[in-house]
This record gives C-alpha cells, structure tokens and sequence, in this order.
C-alpha cells in the first residue's frame, strides 16, 4: 500500500466533503488541489468520482427522514409527488446542457487559471446578489412551484463552468428569485441528490478504463469516508451559519483564493498545469 496516496487520498476526500455544499465550488478546488497533488490524471479523475459518492451519502443520512417520507409518499401523496417533480425538473438544464457542451467545457475550462477566474466573477456575483433587496415569497423547500423548480435548475446549469459552485450557483440564484435562504440552501442540498448520482454514474462510465478496485480499493475507501464525514459536518455548519449571516464572507474567500492561483500562476512560483 502506498502511504503517499494514502495521505492524498484523505486530503481530497476533506477538500471534496467540506466545498461540495459551500458556495465556494469542490470542482474548482479539486481541480487546483490535484494539480499540486501531482494527482490529475485519468486515475485522479476517477478518484473524485468516488469520493463524491461520499458527499452524496452525507446529504442523504443528513435527511435521512425527509427522503424516506418523500418515498414512502410517492405512490399517494401529493406533496411528495409534487416535491419528486421539482427535483426532476429542477435537474433537466443541466443534464441536458452537459450533454451538448460537455466536451468542450472538459477541454478549455478545466484548468487552473480559468477556475481561479470563475472563482473571482462568482464573488462578485454574491456580493451583488447580497446587496439586492430580498422580498421572500418562498419559506420552505415544501412551497416551491415547478416554475421555481425550473429556474433554479437553469441557476444551477452555471455550474457547467469549473470554479463556479452548484450549491452557490443554486444558492444565490434562489435568493434571486424569492426565496428563503433556508430554502435555497436546502433545496440545493436536495437536488444534489440526483445531479451528483447521475453525474458521478456517467463519469465512472466514462472513465471506466482507468478503474481498477482491487488496486485502488483502500485508497477510494480513505476518501469515501473522509469525504462523507467532512461534509456531514459541512452541511451542519452552513445550516446554521446561515441562521444569522449571509453569504458575503464565502464571496471575499473566493476572490482571496482566485487572486492567489493567479499570482502564483504568473509569478511562476506554481507551475499549474497549462
């Protein structure tokens, strides 16, 4: 067993658990953090596939009652019916713009300097969405109308681009819209659900060549777990960060981060991949 993917094992699995649901994006970081890794080949590509997974289940046991209510309710029950449908339509964007413009996003955006970019024009549009007036219309994720439903699947399809956040971009785009910030957050963490299932079920596919579970086995398990129990405690921390805050100090951190990985890129004191 190698100790050294071991130990970048469990920093990405940290890395992936505590910005998967924070509007700070966990592809971006991924991104940069297995470009200084030396851990962003095909191999590391499959690596954040799994460690995804973690983040999944975290947001699954964290409503772990809400979800098997929703499935007990399927059958009969109109609000869970009603709930089921917004998830489903709130997904649609960004499957289907993934398919038309996937490739090209893999090929020119997921790349250092262009996530340190996303990571700086996502600030600002924080901090613009923060100094709007909020009228509230929608308290709780149960009064969301499938017309919501679809605007923030649209919100969350800026996701596409590397740096942006799909928790933030899914975030602010409900506060733009009238909701809660209870609501947006959790309506977020809910639709990660199927975006990141899908998601991950794709990439595995795609990549497939690259698996080798015999080999890889505990390395994926490291990071599995590690990513599952940092962001069951991200998830509690920003439920109750946003009880009394609003999203600005996420916004300063994104533009101190970004401003980094470009000075560093055109200093040459990090030699990120080109």
């Amino acid at each position: 067993m190698d100790l050294i993917l071991l130990i970048k094992a469990f920093i990405l699995g940290i890395v992936e658990g505590l910005t998967e649901f924070l509007p700070v994006s966990s592809t971006g970081h991924l991104i940069l953090v297995g470009d200084l890794l030396s851990f962003n080949d095909d191999k590391g590509k499959v690596f954040e596939i799994v460690i995804q997974v973690g983040a999944i289940l975290a947001v699954c046991w964290e409503y772990r009652v809400k979800i098997a209510t929703v499935l007990r309710g399927l059958p009969s029950q109109p609000p869970a019916q009603k709930f089921a449908l917004n998830l489903a339509v709130a997904f649609m964007p960004l499957a289907v713009l993934g398919l038309l413009f996937g490739k090209f996003i893999d090929v020119v955006l997921f790349k250092p300097i262009p996530v340190a970019l996303a990571f700086i024009v996502g600030a600002f549009v924080i901090i613009w969405a923060e100094k709007r007036d909020h009228k509230i219309r929608v308290q709780e994720v149960e009064d969301l109308s499938w017309q919501d439903a679809l605007k923030l699947g649209f919100a969350q399809a800026f996701a596409l681009i590397p740096g942006t956040s799909r928790s933030g971009a899914t975030i602010i785009g409900g506060l733009l819209f009238g909701l809660s910030r209870k609501a947006a957050t959790e309506f977020s963490f809910f639709l990660a659900i199927p975006t990141l299932t899908v998601a991950s079920a794709y990439k595995l596919y795609k990549h497939r060549e690259a698996l080798d579970f015999a080999a890889d086995a505990p390395y994926f398990a490291v990071g599995l777990v590690v990513a599952f129990l940092s962001a069951l405690i991200a998830i509690k921390a920003l439920l109750r960060y946003i009880s009394h805050h609003d999203f600005i100090a996420f916004a300063w951190y994104r533009i101190v981060f970004g401003l980094i990985v470009l000075a560093t890129a055109y200093s040459g004191l990090v030699q990120w991949t080109p």
